[in-house]
């Protein structure tokens, strides 16, 4: 249950790119919406909400911003009505791509994802076509150093599925139906957590050794976070170290 993921690197790039707050509080507050509206408005039935108001919370959302949302949510205040949508596609070296966004608009934003995979080498795939290579999970980082073997005893009593190291943190996967309950007994052992959600994890992952290559993935990766409407981008690849260096220098 140990290793190396480049997870937590992705996610820290993504932060960066994404760094006006305005609209990483617009994804993250469609989010908390869409849950409240799925399961009701009380985080503590709903763990869906739960997990997005916690998600919030990391962002530095303000409550009251986080309660309109629930509210809108619920019905108890008028907003757009968003719908999940997923796409699914390719990108250069038949990387697998999996899109997921809320929507407001499905012809839209179904024709501007289109034009952005093929804008920038990628194609659009049928549903189905590449899901199946990724598994869902909820994902708990953990900031060290730590020791690994005593963190990783407090991962099993909490429930915890599977660890990983990156650089001095830690990442804790779990069933997604689970990940409020394990972020809850790590905390109550003592462990800090720096953030957790639910993600996508590709079963196997494709290694990128080039850096044109690299640099033609990320670019589709990057012009597609970038839409308002895509909430979150997975991608079955992995960058070389080297290779990684070189592109953030």
């Amino acid at each position: 249950m140990s290793g190396h993921s480049k997870w937590a690197t992705t996610k820290h790039r993504k932060g960066a790119k994404d760094s006006a707050r305005a609209k990483v509080f617009a994804k993250i507050i469609r989010q908390v919406e869409v849950a409240a509206r799925e399961g009701g408005g009380d985080p503590s039935a709903n763990a869906s909400l739960r997990t997005m108001f916690q998600k919030a919370r990391e962002a530095s959302v303000p409550i009251d911003t986080i309660e309109r949302a629930i509210k809108r949510g619920t019905g108890e205040l008028e907003g757009a009505r968003y719908e999940a949508v997923t796409y699914e596609g390719y990108a250069p070296g038949g990387i697998a791509v999996i899109v997921e966004t809320l929507t407001d608009n499905r012809n839209r934003t179904s024709a501007e994802i289109k034009h952005l995979f093929s804008k920038n080498g990628g194609s659009i795939a049928e549903p189905g076509a590449v899901a199946w290579q990724f598994d869902r999970k909820g994902m708990i980082e953990v900031p060290g150093p730590l020791d690994e073997d005593q963190l990783l005893e407090s991962v099993l009593d909490a429930g915890g599925e599977n660890m990983t190291s990156s650089g001095e943190n830690f990442l804790v996967t779990t069933e997604p139906t689970e990940l409020a309950m394990v972020r809850d007994a790590l905390e109550a052992a003592g462990v800090k957590v720096a953030s957790s959600d639910l993600t996508l994890v590709a079963q196997n992952l494709i290694d990128v050794a080039e850096v044109g290559e690299a640099k033609k993935i990320l670019r589709l990766i990057d012009a597609i976070d970038d839409h308002d409407d895509v909430q979150n981008v997975y991608a079955n690849f992995d960058v070389a170290d080297d290779v990684l260096s070189e592109l953030e220098e």
